[in-house]
């Protein structure tokens, strides 16, 4: 759950916008509620793209109206992600803040499992993001190898 690029929204609407080169290594320079955020990536902004497609296919199939518990849509985010997502966003001065309806939005659910991996995967590192989403910021990698394995089968089939 997890990315560097701080903020980083997926759509291209007018608040959020990006300048992304081609090659590895490169700045990123996003735009969101009004205030810019420049951030080394691996790769460029559709670095996660895959990893966040094959997520969703695991989580929920695609369905972003999935529940189970506190845990919905197609990403199965639960409160307490929203709630760190906030708080991310305010430690940075960005207004922008999701609510629990939010999570049946793909889109938004992307924009948060991107917000989560700036903070707590800066290296973006694929396999702590994955894990990161599964078991938390302090994941055990032994309960967290099943989902990264099917994460990953996920990614290959694609």
């Amino acid at each position: 759950m997890i990315i560097a690029i701080l903020g980083v929204s997926l759509s291209q609407s007018a608040k959020n916008t990006r300048q992304v080169a081609n090659d590895k290594d490169t700045l990123v320079s996003t735009k969101v509620a009004d205030k810019t955020v420049e951030n080394k990536t691996t790769n460029n902004a559709s670095y996660w793209g895959a990893v966040m497609n094959a997520i969703i296919q695991v989580e929920s199939g695609g369905n972003s109206r999935a529940v189970n518990g506190k845990y919905v849509g197609a990403m199965q985010i639960g409160p307490i992600l929203v709630q760190d997502c906030n708080n991310i966003l305010k430690q940075r001065n960005i207004n922008k803040r999701y609510t629990l309806a939010d999570r049946y939005s793909v889109e938004k659910s992307k924009e948060m499992f991107l917000i989560i991996q700036s903070r707590y995967n800066p290296t973006n590192n694929i396999e702590k993001g994955i894990r990161i989403w599964n078991g938390g910021c302090n994941y055990k990698t032994a309960s967290t190898n099943g989902y990264y394995r099917r994460v990953m089968s996920k990614m290959r089939n694609a």
